[in-house]
């Protein structure tokens, strides 16, 4: 018996996927007696599965396998229209939102940027949690798609160690032979079967843990879903606001670890697990990074409380160092959290908050294969190995490097075109700072907002300006400008001009 979704077209699976997101919050409303609510995300859901299931009728005679250019366009359009089916829902809740808006939102969730132009009141809690589900959804579907197409074809980061040989599951396997013997689908098929219950599975361990924790359940099941999917979506402006404290923050920290190296979930949960996590580059890195940026600041704080003599408050230490701590991993990962701690760091030493560090942490990014955005930590590794390694030659210019084959892939060729990404990447956030500041923006309110599509951290504009930015007071233009942004951000500027190279689809 065939297995149903290898003859399924990747568009009709995504309509079907949407028809079964709307039912978590259908049955939510549901729960809460906002039947209103239920109604409407039921009717919508059963609309588009009828939909899915007459577009499987009319493309099943003519179906084939498609290959993974195909699949690539697929998944680069997708993020064009899906996000006009999911807006169904709320334009039939709120008759009284703009369509651009509701579309940016959309657009938002599901390239996991969390971008909230809408204030938290404005939308009820079952609308909060339909966002919330969309960016999970969002997340899961990046998950899938990096390892299934972009990994066979050496996008996505996967590039930097390409012909690497390590192995099936190492980072920089050459998927290249795999791709005549399985299908684009059967290994979407396969991840999905693999992956999708540990996604699943983590997202409900996370609520759990934050609603023991003393976070309200809805809450504690949209920050989980945030956290996993790395959106940074939330109901009440993020855990600082939520009731979980210290303990959800120290909990949200533990899952972070998912964003950061795709072997914390690739490889499965057993024996292996803790040295598979010491030997990751990206773990690693991201470690040295994090510990220290947050020991900087907290030195920085430190100097501004000694000289108002607030050294002795000591809790107020404690807390300015985990607020760093916290916030700098979030943004890493571009979930784009804020600790409650952050704002106390700076009342502790009477300083402003450096919001240039986040802007470099969400630039940074998170790991290859992950839900999280950015440069990606594997090419930053391979650029700083390079950097070592030309050092190491002008002392000695006879130098031979060890560490294996893998590691002169990384140093030379991964280094190579990781230096290529950051230069279209910088290029790409200067052409969108143009396209915003001919919208009518300001110089640094365009390039926080560029910064903060392209890298999918939507809640940079609230911390990285002198003053708090909002999606909210956009024009028309602009939220059109910052779509695209968003969209080239979630695949990748490598991945959007490969879609428009011809010899791309003639290998």
């Amino acid at each position: 018996m065939a297995r149903p979704d290898r003859s399924l077209p990747i568009f009709v699976v995504l309509i079907f996927g949407a028809a079964f997101a709307t039912l978590v919050p259908s049955f939510y409303g549901a729960a809460v007696r906002d039947y209103d609510s239920a109604r409407v995300f039921f009717y919508c859901g059963l609309l588009f599965a009828i939909a899915a299931g007459l577009l499987w009728l009319a493309v099943a005679p003519t179906a084939r396998s498609g290959t993974e250019q195909r699949y690539l366009l697929t998944l680069l359009l997708s993020y064009l229209w899906l996000p006009g089916i999911l807006a169904v829902p709320m334009i039939q809740l709120r008759a009284d939102l703009a369509l651009i808006d509701v579309y940016f939102d959309m657009v938002s969730a599901l390239t996991t940027t969390g971008a909230a132009v809408f204030a938290p009141e404005r939308l009820t809690d079952t609308a909060h949690l339909w966002r919330a589900t969309v960016g999970w959804f969002g997340g899961a579907l990046i998950w899938l798609t990096a390892l299934a197409v972009l990994a066979p074809l050496n996008l996505g980061g996967f590039e930097v160690t390409a012909e690497a040989g390590s192995g099936p599951q190492g980072a920089g396997s050459s998927h290249r032979g795999q791709i005549g013997a399985v299908t684009a689908s059967g290994r979407l098929y396969r991840h999905v079967v693999v992956l999708f219950p540990v996604y699943l599975g983590l997202t409900i361990v996370l609520a759990i843990a934050l609603t023991l924790a003393g976070e309200r359940p809805l809450h504690a099941v949209i920050h989980a879903m945030s956290t996993l999917s790395t959106s940074g979506i939330s109901a009440v402006g993020g855990p600082k606001d939520g009731s979980a404290g210290v303990i959800g923050e120290l909990l949200i920290v533990l899952f972070f670890v998912f964003a950061l190296t795709r072997r914390s979930f690739s490889g499965g949960f057993g024996p292996r697990w803790p040295g598979i996590m010491a030997r990751d580059r990206e773990l690693r890195l991201a470690l040295i990074i994090v510990a220290a940026l947050s020991a900087f600041l907290f030195v920085r704080h430190g100097v501004g409380a000694y000289r108002l003599d607030a050294l002795e408050d000591g809790p107020a230490a404690v807390a300015a160092f985990w607020g760093a701590l916290f916030t700098v991993l979030s943004f890493l990962t571009t979930t784009g959290f804020v600790s409650d701690s952050w704002a106390l760091a700076g009342t502790w030493s009477g300083l402003p908050m450096p919001g240039l560090v986040l802007v470099a942490m969400v630039i940074i990014g998170g790991g290859v294969a992950t839900t999280a955005g950015g440069l990606k930590l594997l090419r930053v590794y391979a650029l700083y190995k390079h950097g070592t390694r030309e050092i190491d030659r002008l002392v000695h210019p006879h130098f031979v490097a060890g560490a294996g084959r893998m590691g002169r892939r990384i140093r030379q060729e991964g280094a190579y075109i990781a230096w290529i990404f950051f230069m279209l990447l910088l290029v790409t956030i200067g052409v969108v700072t143009l396209a915003l500041s001919a919208t009518g923006l300001g110089f640094e309110a365009a390039l926080i907002f560029a910064i903060a599509g392209l890298a999918t951290a939507g809640p940079l504009v609230e911390v990285a300006g002198q003053v708090p930015l909002s999606y909210g007071a956009l024009g028309d233009a602009a939220k059109l400008v910052l779509v695209v942004a968003m969209i080239i951000g979630r695949v990748e500027t490598l991945v959007f001009l490969a879609v428009f190279n011809p010899a791309f689809w003639r290998a």
